[in-house]
């Protein structure tokens, strides 16, 4: 398939809409939109869930269970998720987005952004 036929007049916006909507979650489209959560699926969300449930009982069995006069356990860290905020030495979040959700980045490129392509289409 080639785009160039939405420019031509043979594709018609509904068909590339649905095409956009439709990719794999493993494309670059999506990655771009959604970022790295595009690769996770439910299956990896539900065992990071799992994970993290499984240390927090461990944690809750070795506080209740240790001696009085013992120090208690740091909580567990859980699982990180694919779009929480990335903390670098100092804990800001590592990225700077406009009121639109733009990054600083964008708006240096003469390229469309993300937010505004998915804007467009839907």
């Amino acid at each position: 398939m080639d785009l160039l036929d939405w420019h031509r007049g043979t594709l018609s916006s509904r068909r590339v809409l649905a095409l956009i909507k439709n990719l794999p979650r493993d494309s670059a489209v999506q990655r771009e939109l959604h970022g790295e959560s595009a690769e996770w699926s439910i299956t990896d969300h539900l065992l990071a869930a799992a994970v993290d449930h499984l240390a927090v009982a461990n944690w809750m069995f070795m506080c209740v269970n240790g001696g009085e006069d013992g120090d208690q356990p740091d909580p567990p860290e859980p699982v990180p998720r694919p779009g929480g905020p990335d903390r670098d030495d100092d804990g800001a979040d590592g990225t700077d987005t406009d009121e639109n959700g733009r990054s600083a980045r964008a708006e240096e490129s003469t390229d469309v952004s993300p937010h505004a392509l998915a804007r467009f289409f839907g």
